[in-house]
């Protein structure tokens, strides 16, 4: 691994963690970044989840106000996460190099949609204080597929979940977005746990973009008060574009 490419894991990982403190959307700057650095797709995308990981407990744990008490939805939904996420992460481990970067550039391009609609959603969600309660048996059913493309594949699961947790009739965004973060990290951590087990993570280039990731949240995490986020918004949307369009020419032509 020389110098060019342990720059780049290192500054992408202080450019994901910037990015997930101010807005969310980190994997698709890193996960590219991964390929780039000459790991296969699977062990790319397993390496990058253990990498960006611990943003979504540092951020489950900012608004600890809005924290949820230990019912019994919480812990299902907790069970259905991981559930999720190990088979997700099992699903990833079965397919060929192959066959995973074919669906590559969509994935990118579906993140990139749902991280450009995410305001949306967020509107979308504080409407439904005052609309009717969905069926719970529909919203673990949403979750544990959410939770299953999370373990596959990361990217955008944030604004996936935001949405799915809308539909609970949420009192508040705040506690829409604790929640996430807090799913987010049961996902994550099943995940990761399984990667890991199965040594599909590529531990140099994880650890580097690791020490950018911590740096980078601690920075953004200063940032935030004064960088306005939709200047990130914009960046991340842009360059999931350009990415789709790059891996699509790649793997598609």
């Amino acid at each position: 691994m020389d110098a060019l490419i342990i720059a780049l894991l290192f500054i992408s990982g202080i450019a994901g963690g910037m990015i997930n403190a101010l807005a969310g959307g980190a994997t698709l700057i890193t996960f590219p970044v991964m390929l780039a650095a000459g790991l296969t797709p699977v062990i790319a995308n397993a390496s990058n989840a253990v990498a960006v990981a611990p943003g979504h407990l540092i951020a489950a744990f900012a608004d600890r106000e809005k924290l949820p008490t230990a019912n019994k939805q919480l812990i299902i939904s907790l069970l259905l996460c991981v559930v999720g996420g190990v088979l997700g992460a099992l699903l990833l481990l079965t397919l060929p190099d192959r066959l995973f970067v074919l669906p590559v550039p969509a994935l990118i391009a579906f993140a990139t949609l749902l991280f450009a609609l995410a305001p949306a959603i967020s509107a979308w969600a504080e409407r439904r204080r005052a609309g009717a309660e969905a069926s719970g048996m529909h919203g673990y059913a949403a979750l544990g597929v959410a939770s299953i493309y999370g373990g596959f594949f990361g990217a955008g699961l944030g604004v996936i979940l935001t949405a799915v947790l809308s539909l609970a009739e949420p009192n508040d965004i705040r506690k829409v977005k604790v929640m996430k973060n807090l799913l987010a990290t049961a996902v994550s951590l099943a995940a990761i746990t399984i990667f890991i087990v199965q040594g599909a993570v590529q531990w140099r280039a994880t650890l580097i973009m690791l020490g950018g990731a911590l740096l980078g949240g601690y920075v953004g995490g200063l940032l935030v008060r004064v960088l306005p986020a939709s200047v990130v918004r914009w960046f991340v949307i842009v360059a999931g574009i350009v990415m789709s369009i790059v891996y699509a020419r790649r793997y598609w032509f």
